[in-house]
């Protein structure tokens, strides 16, 4: 919450949060949390980084004592897959005490029947987040095969879809550009309840985007530890690429308006 209430921010009651943790330590989580946890509601753990992770037990035991979900990334499921040891992931996961799984095919090619069985079969026994796209810049799918793909794989058991983006939004419903795909994404939500969604967002750009678009509830994920508070601050309108969206009324903002014409004029 604001440390203060002199503003009427209005409430909300929903928008995840989900954040990529690329390799910090226990203390410097220990830190994030102190300032920003409040806004985090998913950590994933980025690609393979659990697994070389040497004090990933203390470090799952700070994010767990605040209260956040814990997910490793959806690479290291492709790389166990590539490798044949679901059943021995899972045991790892167990042992680790992990409640949540990501199941992703943007690296490492897994036909479409084997990712649907493999989301029935981890939800049985873990929260799963799918995710769709590739995470070759160079692939891009026509509009109706996400449509497609998202839907089966909420049929399938995905609690949650995520739309791949990359860390540098260079991908899936990014052109290699960085520039947003969107009319992809619009004939996504029209056809998906965009809570069902996690739409990557890593820049400042796509952020303001989507909360423009979807308003301040908008699921987002692949964000920087260090983006947490200036995306709740898009979130709240208290940032000017969201702030006529989100905190004026029509009068504020065309006062507004006419105030940056006649400074430009």
């Amino acid at each position: 919450m604001p440390n203060s209430d002199f503003l009427d921010l209005g409430p909300r009651d929903g928008g995840l949060t989900h954040v990529i943790d690329k390799g910090l330590g226990p203390r410097a989580v220990e830190d994030f949390l102190e300032t920003a946890g409040e806004y985090v509601d998913i950590v994933k753990l980025g690609w393979g980084t659990s697994y070389v992770t040497p004090n990933l037990a203390h470090k799952l035991e700070v994010y767990r004592a605040a209260g956040k979900a814990v997910v490793v990334g959806g690479t290291f499921f492709e790389a166990v897959i590539a490798r044949g040891k679901i059943a021995e992931y899972k045991q790892w996961l167990s042992e680790h005490g992990f409640a949540h799984v990501e199941i992703s095919d943007g690296a490492v090619d897994i036909p479409r029947g084997r990712k649907l069985e493999l989301i029935q079969e981890l939800a049985a026994d873990f929260t799963v987040l799918s995710e769709v796209g590739s995470k070759d810049a160079d692939v891009n799918y026509a509009p109706y095969l996400w449509v497609q793909w998202i839907k089966e794989e909420l049929s399938a058991g995905a609690w949650k879809v995520i739309t791949e983006a990359r860390e540098g939004g260079t991908a899936g419903i990014f052109r290699p550009t960085g520039e947003m795909r969107t009319g992809l994404v619009d004939e996504i939500a029209h056809e998906i309840d965009v809570d069902d969604l996690i739409f990557e967002a890593p820049t400042k750009a796509a952020q303001a985007w989507f909360v423009k678009s979807f308003g301040a509830n908008v699921n987002l994920g692949n964000i920087p530890p260090e983006e947490v508070i200036p995306l709740e601050t898009l979130r709240l309108g208290l940032r000017a690429d969201t702030i006529r969206e989100l905190l004026l009324d029509e009068a504020e903002a065309e006062e507004v308006e006419a105030e940056q014409r006649a400074r430009t004029s």
